[in-house]
């Protein structure tokens, strides 16, 4: 009598199969990143109360317009963080040469950090992680710098943004917004202060 035969493993049909690493921790940046933005935008004020063309009026002096600028920079953070990104993204699409340069950028460090699995060697000499990360922000400081329009790009759209917000600003009266009087002691450069976002975006995975 011949030996029975054990029965066939279970094999899983239609199980799709699991990505490489690399892909995995850039998805998983990619969710978080975008789940953070989505926290930030939420926190905006309505761009309705952004453009209300009954509360532009002319500053009568330097200093009621610099009051304003403070007010509204408080208030319309969010609403002016994502005007400047808009604005440094059209510039950039208007420039598709230093568009393609940063895409090249980006594509390196997450072929330096995320989808290389084995490590990087360079004349016979293991690099560690602090020496990839100096090496390619030296590499990415001088491509945008210097061997670019990259930085002449962003600077421009840079300048641009902060002239349009300077602007809004010092027209849009701030008399019927709710502000708190101790946060507009910041000044103008408290619009770079991205709000923290709620725990409930932060913790999600």
């Amino acid at each position: 009598m011949s030996a029975p035969v054990p029965p066939a493993a279970p094999t899983s049909v239609g199980s799709a199969p699991s990505p490489p690493p690399g892909v995995g921790a850039l998805m998983l940046i990619a969710g978080r990143l975008k789940e953070y933005a989505s926290g930030v935008a939420r926190q905006g004020k309505p761009w309705a109360e952004v453009v209300d063309r009954n509360a532009f009026s002319k500053p009568g002096n330097l200093a009621e317009a610099t009051s304003r600028l403070r007010k509204n920079a408080n208030y319309f953070k969010v609403n002016y963080l994502i005007v400047m990104l808009l604005c440094t993204a059209f510039t950039f699409v208007l420039h598709p040469s230093s568009l393609l340069v940063l895409a090249l950028l980006a594509g390196s460090w997450i072929y330096v950090f995320l989808m290389r699995t084995t490590p990087l060697v360079i004349s016979g000499r293991t690099l560690s992680e602090r020496e990839k990360l100096i090496g390619m922000s030296a590499i990415s400081f001088i491509t945008i710098f210097f061997l670019t329009s990259v930085g002449t790009v962003f600077f421009s759209a840079l300048s641009i943004s902060i002239a349009l917000i300077a602007l809004h600003g010092a027209f849009r009266e701030p008399d019927n917004l709710f502000i708190d009087e101790g946060e507009t002691q910041q000044g103008f450069m408290n619009i770079f202060a991205v709000p923290a976002v709620p725990a409930t975006v932060s913790t999600a995975v």
